[in-house]
């Protein structure tokens, strides 16, 4: 038996228990975490430091792309919104034990449609500290075991947290075995394997890596190949404003999937907004690849000329796709084509037009005069995110708790049997909804 197939059945025993678990108990370990992360920041930095130095000679050599290095970095700050974020979780309602709908079939028969856990959920992820603790306090929130596999660059970071959630849950008394590391490359495979013990799979990383994951699994998979995030200046924008989302969604941090890639312009809004848009973008160091009609709005300024590949591109870094269109109608059509159905933004004052674009745009998350940076669990309210779904089945857009559970079908009678609903003489059933919740009998 390999060391996944063992970690992975520890990880489905555990699970069984874990879903057993009451609010109370899950919200007190979730306390627990914060406080340790806070505890042992000294030895997390230290470890986030190690790999961030590592990374930069690997930068330096050519083997690793600057956006990685970024990622890495994790300072008080950052480390203090990590527990936040922990602490955050624990605030929000118990996702599990939900009564999502009651109905009396007949007399003493009634049925319920109750959340539950998934069960055991495999993340693999890529180099950024943060991700570990987020996971691992969605998971445990949501009453899952989970397994995870960070990006090698992240290495020393991730074992550390790896090692206080553990240490902290355990001494809360959570089930031994509900959180699980991997750390070498070709226990990837292995987990993927593991379709009889593994319910989820998350992978968050490069298009080709989700793509290789799916291709590899039975297991079902949850998330998104590309950030392609537009935004489009509708010709009725607020120039100052649009500037200044615009600035946001693309270096606030360029080098995450709801960082915007492509700003689409229209014609009667392009020779006022794209000049100070570029003056903006120069001084921040940002690339600008454009159509012919935005190069020749800025012909004073350093900008590229966009070949067919920028129009659909995933930056993740200083560089932006500028694009002239006719009309909003344009805008829907590029998007949907070009886009990836992750985020993306409408800048405009005419609120008939953002519904337009909002009811045409096929994304997961759609928004009107904001930056494409929103586009976040913790923003959106959910405490945090497992990751972004661009899925139309199960979960959607950010996936917080909600899209950790289930549900499964809970059918109470007494001592009814299907013969007396069939026939000539056949009771008929009362599909009476019920305004109650399910609650099991101690």
């Amino acid at each position: 038996m390999s060391g996944v197939r063992e970690l992975a059945l520890e990880a489905r025993r555990a699970s069984y228990e874990l879903a057993k678990l009451q609010s109370a108990a899950k919200d007190r370990a979730l306390i627990e975490v914060a406080d340790a992360i806070w505890r042992e920041k000294d030895r997390l930095l230290k470890a986030a430091l190690t790999d961030v130095e590592a990374a930069q000679a690997e930068v330096k050599a050519g083997r690793l792309a600057k956006p990685v290095l970024e990622r890495l970095k994790l300072d008080e700050v950052k480390l203090k919104a990590i527990v936040d974020m922990v602490r955050s979780v624990a605030s929000l309602k118990d996702p599990v034990g939900k009564t999502l709908y009651a109905v009396e079939l007949d007399d003493n028969f009634e049925l319920y449609k109750v959340t539950c856990p998934l069960g055991v959920i495999g993340v693999v992820f890529e180099a950024r500290p943060d991700v570990l603790p987020q996971i691992s306090s969605l998971c445990l929130k949501s009453g899952n075991a989970v397994i995870l596999k960070g990006g090698r660059e992240a290495v020393n970071v991730n074992r550390e947290f790896y090692t206080v959630i553990k240490e902290a849950t355990e001494k809360a008394g959570i089930p031994k075995g509900w959180i699980q590391l991997l750390e070498a490359r070709e226990e990837i495979l292995e987990l993927l394997k593991q379709d009889d013990l593994v319910d989820l799979i998350v992978p968050r990383g490069s298009n080709e890596f989700v793509r290789f994951v799916q291709e590899n699994t039975r297991i079902p998979v949850l998330g998104h190949s590309a950030g392609v995030c537009h935004i489009y200046v509708d010709k009725a924008a607020d120039i100052a404003k649009a500037v200044d989302v615009c600035f946001d969604a693309k270096v606030q941090y360029p080098a995450v999937c709801n960082a915007v890639e492509c700003i689409l312009v229209h014609k009667d809004a392009a020779n006022t907004f794209l000049p100070r848009l570029a003056e903006r973008f120069l001084k921040a160091g940002v690339e600008m690849r454009c159509c012919p009609r935005a190069k020749e709005v800025l012909s004073g300024f350093d900008v590229k000329d966009a070949t067919e590949e920028d129009w659909g591109r995933e930056y993740l870094d200083l560089k932006v796709a500028l694009r002239v269109v006719d009309s909003l109608e344009e805008a829907v059509d590029y998007i949907n084509r070009y886009g990836s159905k992750h985020t993306d933004s409408i800048l405009t004052e005419d609120k008939a037009a953002a519904l337009k674009f909002i009811d045409g745009v096929d994304s997961s998350t759609v928004i009107h005069n904001a930056s494409t940076r929103f586009s976040d669990g913790y923003r959106f309210g959910l405490g945090a995110e497992v990751g972004i779904s661009t899925s139309k089945i199960h979960a959607r857009g950010p996936v917080g708790l909600e899209g950790l559970v289930t549900y499964k079908y809970i059918l109470v009678g007494d001592g009814h049997v299907v013969s007396k609903y069939i026939g000539v003489n056949a009771k008929r059933f009362k599909h009476k909804r019920l305004d109650k919740e399910w609650r099991p009998e101690s």
